[in-house]
């Protein structure tokens, strides 16, 4: 039996709810610790990254990572510090591998003794393999998208496949800006389960 009277009745909430999550599978939750901390966690994804998009789709990638391991938090500390933490952590990875993608070719850098550095570019073009593997990839998402909803489906493909902003995807469906994100998270969180069953069977 775990100690958890170190813990505030917050986190004695939060403590609970993750037991019923991952003892009895317990969809509302699951939902409920989503809705207790989805908006702090954007906010402060919003100020790590900037952007609000970013922020929105890391904020779904947090709540999957730690959906994910769920079963290994230990109520040591509060359930919230150990979700910021892994939502700040898969941040800074974004953060990092985009700065990797976008740096100038023309920039030196200091590295850590102080000296300078010329970045080495990799080339562009990938290889065959890495080719096959993205096409791969490709293929498995379209399959697993033709697997929702209409409305959602349609949603996930103008934002994934054809890259459209939220504002361009309510302009072009005449659809509030607020409705489009509400569902594009729905269709996220359908997704995540589907790709967690396909994972299972395989």
């Amino acid at each position: 039996m775990e100690i958890t009277t170190h813990l505030t009745d917050k986190a004695l909430r939060d403590y609970k709810l993750v037991q019923l999550a991952v003892e009895d599978g317990n969809q509302k939750a699951y939902a409920e610790l989503m809705n207790n901390y989805k908006d702090s966690i954007y906010f402060m994804l919003l100020k790590m990254t900037n952007n609000s998009d970013d922020a929105d789709d890391l904020t779904i990638e947090a709540f999957g990572k730690a959906f994910k391991k769920l079963h290994q938090y230990t109520p040591d500390y509060a359930f919230s510090t150990w979700l910021f933490k892994i939502a700040s952590n898969n941040c800074i990875d974004y953060i990092r591998k985009k700065k990797k993608m976008t740096f100038s070719i023309d920039k030196t850098f200091e590295n850590e003794d102080g000296s300078e550095m010329v970045h080495n570019i990799a080339a562009q073009i990938p290889d065959p393999e890495e080719n096959f593997i993205n096409k791969q990839k490709i293929k498995l998402m379209r399959d697993i998208v033709e697997k929702l909803k209409p409305r959602y489906r349609t949603l996930v493909e103008m934002r994934y496949f054809q890259e459209l902003s939220y504002e361009e995807i309510a302009d072009e469906l005449k659809r509030p800006l607020g409705t489009v994100k509400a569902q594009l998270f729905r269709a996220r969180e359908f997704l995540y389960n589907i790709l967690k069953d396909s994972q299972e069977n395989i």
